[in-house]
């Protein structure tokens, strides 16, 4: 009896990081316990879609020491092959998380500076190697707003998969603290990056900074003039994913989900999100809930459907990643009540 082949694999390129939080919402300056989670953008996204059964091949670079360990365990430990994640010289990236309180919104402190990760070079990766047999991978605007070793090693990426003929997957994740932290040119470099993209996950605003031209996010057709916008600037995109999200207050927020290809386009209706425990990641989540549906031949509604429930499970995990079964994907409906 023959068995189908198991599908091709999802590439992710970026930093893994620890993250540091303390306990409920005591402030960084006043806590002496600091709760440790692995994370990182493109980390996530591998946890998530090995979790909904997508082979993940993750590539990456950690010091070789206890904490670069753990990082690389916890890939591990969730089903991702992490045998393309070398050591090098350095420091493990961390950042800082102190959850939102009331009125005070949560807030984020970077100390990755000199990581092992930022002061790689190219040659240190095997992009050909890795991207064999891949059918696409996925990588975030964070690498670039590293700085100038960042931008480097993005484009080596983006430029091995594109000799390999393996589509690429970029999330805009715009962090405007780390652009701002160099002499830095987002929109020349991310401009170069998406121009070789099949699938763009960003906004009215990542457009907006990327055309250098003002689109609204107020409302599905003026979303959709942004989209097209985009797709007239970057001939190889075939689709452009986003949410919109309304801030209620710090544990409830209001979220959509939207999906535009070239020639269709779906937004959700609002879901309500109460109680959130953990913001963090929530786009990550989204990105493997789109891209496992992408993978597999989705429609737009099914790709922002997927993409949405994702998003909003993650707001109920605590730490950056989830792991999701897809029939718990598929069962999702919500609504918060108990399954017997």
């Amino acid at each position: 009896m023959s068995t189908a082949s198991a599908p091709a694999p999802v590439v992710t390129f970026g930093e893994l990081l620890l993250r540091l939080t303390p306990p409920g919402q005591v402030p960084l300056a006043r806590t002496p316990l600091l709760g440790i989670d692995v994370g990182g953008a493109e980390a996530n996204v591998a946890i998530a879609l090995s979790a909904l059964g997508r082979p993940v091949r993750a590539v990456s670079l950690v010091p070789d020491n206890p904490l670069g360990q753990m990082a690389r365990g916890a890939l591990g430990s969730a089903g991702v092959d992490i045998s393309r994640i070398t050591t090098g010289p350095g420091r493990m990236g961390l950042y800082f998380f102190e959850q939102p309180s009331g009125p005070i919104a949560g807030r984020v402190t970077y100390d990755r500076a000199y990581s092992a990760f930022v002061a790689a070079t190219p040659d240190q990766f095997d992009f050909a190697g890795a991207l064999d047999g891949a059918a696409l991978l996925h990588i975030s605007g964070i690498t670039p707003a590293l700085g100038p070793g960042g931008v480097a090693l993005a484009e080596a990426a983006v430029a091995a998969a594109k000799a390999a003929g393996v589509p690429i997957c970029f999330d805009g994740n715009y962090r405007s603290n780390l652009w701002s932290a160099w002499d830095s040119d987002p929109r020349a470099i991310l401009t170069r990056l998406v121009g070789e993209a099949e699938v763009l996950i960003g906004n009215h605003r990542d457009i907006s900074l990327l055309l250098g031209e003002q689109f609204s996010g107020d409302g599905p057709d003026r979303r959709r003039l942004a989209a097209e916008a985009a797709f007239a600037a970057f001939p190889k995109l075939k689709l452009i994913a986003s949410t919109a999200r309304h801030v209620v207050a710090a544990s409830t927020h209001e979220l959509a989900a939207r999906v535009d290809l070239r020639n269709d386009h779906w937004q959700t209706d609002d879901m309500r999100i109460e109680n959130i425990v953990d913001r963090i990641g929530t786009g990550d989540a989204f990105a493997a809930g789109l891209l496992l549906r992408y993978l597999e031949g989705a429609g737009a509604r099914e790709m922002a459907r997927s993409a949405l429930a994702m998003a909003a499970m993650k707001h109920g995990v605590p730490g950056d990643t989830i792991a999701v079964t897809r029939a718990e994907l598929e069962a999702f409906d919500g609504g918060g009540d108990v399954r017997r």
